[in-house]
């Protein structure tokens, strides 16, 4: 009994993130703000990695400040690391793979990787600082074959390849270039004027 409702509320967190997330998605970046800063602190700085890892990839796309959006994205790729290193915050090994495999269907971690990555990379991108940005777009590039051949795969991809070839015409002092008309700050562009950033895998 007492694994159901953690269950049930490990699920109902994930549903209370992907709520916000399309508050988010439908153009209300303010209040979707404020709500996942009150589920952090719901959360807990050490608690659920899951939803410390999910939330705070949402919650990175959520800031208009890029050094803002840099420090979710960091967040965002510690949780991570703590579901694919063997930590288990506290949980025993079969609750933590239990956990996962509960949520594989909408939050496979390994397929998170290369847009956790990507997204980091576009982060110190737009911060002008290139080295960090083309050492997380390698590893955002060597961890992609994880993905499927569906529209968030090739999302990601095609994320890689426009960050790379704005890179490369940059060249290797980098540097942000100034926001196009109407660009919302902390979203990188393309040559183009296209947005750089990766989709983020919805909860």
């Amino acid at each position: 009994m007492a694994e159901q409702q953690e269950q049930a509320a490990a699920d109902a967190m994930m549903t209370r993130i992907g709520q916000v997330a399309m508050l988010l998605h439908g153009g209300d970046r303010e209040e979707a703000r404020g709500r996942f800063l009150d589920l952090w602190t719901e959360i807990g700085e050490d608690g659920d990695a899951l939803h410390r890892c999910t939330l705070a990839h949402y919650m990175a796309d959520a800031q208009d400040d890029p050094s803002d959006e840099l420090a979710w994205d960091l967040r965002a790729l510690s949780a991570a690391d703590t579901l694919t290193d063997g930590s288990t915050d506290g949980a025993t090994d079969a609750q933590t793979d239990t956990r996962i495999a509960d949520h594989q269907q909408s939050f496979a971690v390994r397929a998170f990787y290369p847009s956790l990555h990507l997204s980091l990379a576009v982060d110190y991108a737009n911060l002008g600082r290139s080295e960090a940005a083309r050492s997380h777009l390698r590893r955002a590039r060597d961890t992609v074959g994880v993905l499927g051949d569906d529209a968030y795969g090739d999302g990601v991809r095609a994320g890689i390849g426009r960050l790379e070839l704005r890179l490369d015409e940059e060249g290797p002092s980098g540097g942000a270039p100034e926001p196009t008309p109407g660009q919302t700050p902390g979203q990188g562009r393309g040559p183009g004027g296209e947005t750089l950033g990766p989709p983020r895998q919805r909860p």
